[in-house]
């Protein structure tokens, strides 16, 4: 049957004066998201599109967290900008080519069957990522591992508690693609998917921990009391922990930070060859002792540093030190099947560490360790250190170090015979001479030129005679 041209109705442009351009008005049945823009010219329907997206730019997404607990995500904060700005134009290009009867068939087609354009954004992942990060992750409750308790000659077992954290990759894929691809720009709610967080440690697996694997001590009997405190607060800080199959644990990071908060005073310890006082000042006779025990347990030691010379507490060679500024820490990992427990004892002036664990070495396999001295380097001369950190009239002295190259060999046997040597590591000890500190600080230009005068002589019985006299004459006490 043949279509009459004149039947048709005019559609397709808007009416517009002789000459003018007539902009194509958009088929009956085509959406934009979820707007309607049938009957629009294209410039109506990119303005309601554009403002549709800057009024999105104002939303807010509620996003529920962990335990129900919600975060608002502010659009404005994430950097959301219109991705597809032509989609108006190709709304309108839809049943506007070719002759009227094809117009008219392809009008008729979508009007019954509809099409939709999506409104495409795009937003900053970055600044998602940070949202969940500082917003969200807050919620989160971290598993608690079962731990072991010492009770009498045993343990008792501590079951763990099941946490729940936020999936944080999954929810900013999750947040940018919904935002992206999804979302009509209005305020809504969502939920960020969340891990169920399992603690490690069964019954059965912490019931094997019975046998003793290593144990060590040492003495500090001329300690200080401030120094005394810290190795005691760093043995309990170690005391109790419970280290699993694989799992690393690091001194430094279960007795930080060192702050009065946290049971530290000031005492003396080691900083470019001479003794100052520092908080924390002891807790590296805390790791050595420790690393000592581990080796003994035949745990897997993956950091260690020596001294920048030799302590008194162990050999040489046998010290572990520990350093806040300088990042040095002693590290070990639980390198066999069951779960170990450290157990750390203090009694009088004495500190021990026992690791625990089950027992599968061979019975008659014995351990025993030496230092072998490489090198020895005898000092030379004395020294003289001023500190700005001290007083004018204050001043300390040390006595000599000598210096060694040095390594610690790992010596087993099996029923008396021995089977195997092991270099475990190698140490280099500064030799130091007699060094004195003397303080510096002072508001008396005329005080602080004497001192710096005694130090430069490099005479320590002349700066100490100086810094006396100076604290004699009102600085603070001098103490040897």
């Amino acid at each position: 049957m043949a279509i009459c041209l004149a039947c048709l109705p005019v559609t397709g442009v808007h009416a517009a004066a002789p000459g003018s351009f007539k902009e194509p008005v958009i088929a009956n049945g085509i959406f934009i998201g979820d707007v309607n823009v049938s009957g629009m010219t294209m410039s109506e329907a990119d303005k309601l599109i554009k403002d549709k997206t800057d009024k999105a730019k104002n939303a807010v997404i509620t996003v529920y967290c962990v335990d129900n607990e919600s975060a608002e995500l502010n659009i404005s904060d994430i950097g959301l900008t219109w991705k597809n700005p032509d989609v108006a134009k190709k709304a309108a290009d839809y049943a506007n080519s070719g002759n009227i009867i094809k117009r008219f068939k392809d009008r008729k087609d979508i009007e019954k069957a509809g099409v939709k354009l999506p409104i495409e954004y795009s937003v900053s992942r970055e600044a998602i990522e940070n949202f969940i990060n500082e917003q969200c992750v807050i919620y989160d409750h971290e598993a608690v591992d079962a731990t072991l308790e010492r009770s009498g000659d045993g343990f008792n077992i501590i079951p763990g508690v099941t946490g729940a954290v936020v999936d944080v990759d999954a929810s900013v894929a999750y947040l940018t693609d919904f935002i992206t691809k999804e979302w009509n720009g209005r305020a809504c709610e969502l939920e960020l998917p969340i891990i169920t967080d399992e603690p490690k440690g069964s019954e059965e697996d912490l019931s094997q921990v019975t046998d003793l694997l290593g144990t060590y001590s040492t003495f500090f009997k001329s300690s200080s009391e401030e120094r005394a405190i810290n190795i005691i607060n760093g043995c309990n800080l170690i005391d109790g922990t419970t280290v699993y199959p694989d799992e690393e644990f690091s001194v430094y990071d279960n007795i930080k930070p060192f702050t009065e908060e946290n049971g530290y005073r000031m005492a003396g310890s080691y900083l470019n060859g001479v003794v100052v006082d520092s908080l924390g000042g002891g807790i590296c006779q805390v790791s050595t002792t420790l690393y000592n025990a581990v080796l003994r347990a035949e745990l897997e030691i993956t950091e260690r540093h020596n001294h920048g010379m030799t302590v008194s507490y162990v050999p040489v060679s046998w010290d572990a030190a520990i350093a806040e500024s300088s990042g040095m820490d002693m590290r070990f990992v639980n390198n066999l099947e069951y779960p170990v427990y450290i157990e750390g004892v203090i009694d009088g002036r004495e500190i021990k560490f026992n690791i625990y664990g089950k027992e599968t070495r061979p019975e008659g396999r014995t351990l025993e360790f030496e230092t072998n001295i490489l090198e020895t380097i005898e000092p030379e001369g004395e020294r003289v250190v001023g500190s700005n950190d001290y007083p004018v009239g204050y001043y300390s002295t040390q006595g000599v170090h000598t210096g060694y190259k040095a390594e610690l060999i790992k010596i087993v046997k099996e029923n008396g015979s021995e089977v195997s040597r092991e270099v475990v590591n190698r140490s280099t000890y500064k030799a130091a001479p007699r060094t004195a500190l003397i303080g510096t600080a002072s508001d008396n230009p005329e005080a602080v030129a004497q001192i710096k005068e005694a130090i430069n002589t490099g005479s320590i019985d002349y700066a100490v005679a100086v810094a006396l006299g100076l604290s004699l004459q009102g600085a603070v006490p001098a103490a040897e």
